[in-house]
């Protein structure tokens, strides 16, 4: 039986996602800032197909932040660009398995600290940082 997250409070829940960040930049990983983290759930959390126009349009952000986002992620290799042959106009932004792996990774920082809480039934605020693996 888990830990209803409809019970968090917010300050409960900004320490869960606190415990996750800094989990997550002890490990050798690749440092996203939140603009790259919010492309990269878009893109792996939503139905494709993705291009820079509709990432702009759902994020509410321009297209030139999103250029940026997707050079850096590209970069790490979480994602990939490729000419959409039916329009070559416009760039499809496409899942790599890094990528999978990647927010894998990171959804287990997450869930393992939500165990945590559950089996020790403590409150979220009391667990240490060095409990999240």
């Amino acid at each position: 039986m888990g830990l209803d997250t409809n019970t968090l409070t917010v300050e409960q829940a900004l320490n869960l996602w606190r415990l996750a960040v800094v989990e997550s930049v002890r490990r050798d990983t690749p440092d996203l800032s939140s603009r790259q983290m919010a492309v990269l759930l878009t893109v792996y959390q939503t139905p494709p197909p993705h291009t820079v126009r509709g990432l702009a349009r759902v994020l509410d952000i321009s297209k030139p932040a999103i250029t940026r986002a997707l050079d850096r992620l590209g970069e790490f290799g979480l994602l990939t660009r490729q000419v959409d042959e039916s329009d070559r106009r416009s760039v499809l932004v496409q899942r790599t398995k890094e990528g999978e792996a990647f927010l894998a990774a990171h959804a287990d920082l997450v869930v393992h600290g939500l165990e945590t809480v559950t089996l020790t039934r403590c409150d979220i605020a009391s667990v240490p940082s060095r409990d999240v693996a």
